[in-house]
């Protein structure tokens, strides 16, 4: 196998832009996903009336879901470095009539606010960082006494199908492999335990879960993959890692779908870690 190209880190550190394509992708990643960082938040304790700072907000899905949680008598901050970015969550925001969420341009390690926050949530943001300690131990810093911190990072567990579909397992590989020589972490999810640790926290509280599917039921599963590799396609071709023609995107998720129902195959994605402590 041809070891892929490594790329440096663009000054985001950020491998998956903020193209169009991407934050509707992320909108349907938030659709599938979405549950399970409800869970992790619920589980950590997020409650109504709290103060939440939300790292790397993107289009602001994690901060729509903070703010169902907090409602109205709380309040969410969200933050991310893109502009264009911010644009789509705030006009998100007007339509959905959110007063109690708004959002912020910048660098959260380095950004001041007016008064500390209840909790301070992100999902998706260490893994694409060069020193996710120092950024833990910086938006920590952000919190009021006893503020929560709570972390959702992925896992790209060695586990793909049962029995084999080659088509989703191809994939996969594709995918960790050009994640892997961009300089992204795609395994934080198992490393928050150390991250948290290393940056002064109290060792936390983890959950795990993942998307798992079997035949006609592995649509989510299936489309997931496809669609971050349909993100990753010119990046994986820029390393070496495969050909746009070989990943043939459009046909991509129709036949790691159809592969499953004729094998019987379970299709299991990354798995989804929480992490969560006291300050």
């Amino acid at each position: 196998m041809t070891e892929p190209r490594v790329e440096q880190r663009s000054p985001e550190g950020y491998l998956l832009g903020h193209s169009a394509r991407e934050l509707d992708r992320l909108g349907t990643q938030a659709r599938v996903v979405d549950p399970i960082t409800r869970r992790f938040f619920l589980g950590a304790g997020l409650a109504p009336g709290m103060r939440v700072l939300d790292i790397g907000s993107g289009a602001g899905d994690v901060a729509f879901l903070a703010a169902d949680i907090v409602g109205e008598s709380g309040e969410v901050i969200g933050v991310d470095r893109v502009a264009s970015a911010l644009e789509v969550a705030r006009s998100r925001t007007q339509k959905r009539s959110l007063r109690h969420v708004t959002f912020r341009e910048g660098d959260p390690a380095a950004m001041k606010f007016d008064r500390p926050f209840d909790a301070v949530v992100s999902r998706y943001v260490l893994m694409f960082q060069p020193d996710p300690v120092a950024m833990l131990r910086s938006i920590a810093g952000h919190l009021g006494p006893r503020g929560l911190i709570v972390c959702h990072e992925p896992h790209w567990t060695p586990v793909r199908s049962f029995p084999t579909v080659s088509s989703y397992d191809q994939c996969y590989d594709w995918v960790e492999r050009t994640v892997l020589a961009s300089g992204t972490d795609p395994h934080m999810g198992l490393r928050l335990h150390a991250t948290f640790i290393a940056a002064g926290l109290a060792a936390p509280t983890m959950r795990v879960e993942a998307l798992v599917g079997g035949g006609t039921n592995s649509v989510d599963t299936a489309t997931l993959l496809a669609d971050l590799t349909e993100t990753l396609v010119p990046a994986m071709e820029r390393m070496g890692v495969a050909s746009a023609a070989e990943v043939d995107q459009e046909s991509l998720a129709p036949r790691m779908i159809e592969e499953a129902v004729a094998r019987n195959g379970v299709l299991v994605g990354r798995l989804e870690v929480g992490a969560w402590a006291r300050a």
